[in-house]
């Protein structure tokens, strides 16, 4: 069902604002990657179907997932990322170059609150209520989510909102985001933690290190029931579900 889900993401046609763009950037291209061939339209979700964790980022970025075709790869964004996912056992490997560079997830999944790299990174708010349709659904098509981790407070409010919606919390009012901070909004249900995207401008001044990261998803592989991962292969789960590049 995943499966038949991204299908359904790549194909999507709900924001003409967006597909604009993400097709004009494919066209344009930056300079150093002039000689590939960019992926321009939307980006599907990546990750394993038995995730207990799960990653909310916010867009893909023009020349990183717009060019490459996967979630938070091949920009820089994704370099910390990817570190901190190998580091916490998440990750086959600390880096995230291309969608056939064997990168493969163990107990967790990656989506967004837009799956269209957005003009100036702020998709508009109808864009985001466009989109939020697929994130619903992937809720309810992994089962086994114990935690999600919301990348930014356009994330972060995203999630609330759906919970909003369906009558499972009141208000957001309660829920105030910052980084590392923990709640659980409905009883029984995922813990939310939220956290500074890993985006150049938060890591560049410091606003977010890559201990600070790597503390969240520490934090995070505790609260799903996981037992602490050294990197490496030697860790990885050999009976992981194929999972969608």
């Amino acid at each position: 069902m995943l499966e038949i889900l991204n299908d359904e993401i790549v194909s999507c046609a709900r924001c003409p604002r967006l597909r604009q763009h993400s097709a004009e950037i494919a066209q344009l291209k930056r300079r150093a990657y002039r000689d590939e061939t960019y992926w321009g339209q939307p980006v599907p979700s990546f990750g394993d179907p038995a995730a207990r964790v799960l990653i909310l980022g916010l867009a893909p970025g023009a020349h990183g997932s717009n060019r490459t075709g996967r979630m938070f790869t091949g920009d820089r964004s994704g370099e910390i990322l990817y570190r901190v996912l190998h580091k916490t056992g998440f990750a086959s490997q600390p880096t995230s170059v291309s969608r056939q560079d064997g990168l493969t997830l163990t107990d967790l999944y990656i989506t967004a609150a837009a799956h269209c790299a957005p003009p100036g990174n702020k998709p508009a708010p109808d864009e985001l209520r466009n989109c939020r349709p697929y994130f619903e659904r992937e809720l309810d098509l992994l089962p086994n989510l114990k935690v999600i981790v919301a990348l930014g407070k356009i994330a972060f409010d995203t999630y609330l909102g759906i919970l909003k919606s369906r009558g499972e919390i009141s208000s957001r009012a309660p829920f105030v985001f910052g980084h590392d901070v923990q709640y659980r909004p409905v009883p029984g249900g995922p813990l939310l933690i939220g956290s500074y995207h890993p985006s150049q401008q938060n890591t560049s001044t410091g606003k977010l290190t890559e201990k600070m990261l790597t503390d969240v998803f520490r934090r995070a592989r505790k609260a799903a029931g996981l037992t602490a991962r050294s990197r490496g292969r030697a860790d990885e789960r050999p009976d992981s579900p194929p999972q969608r590049h």
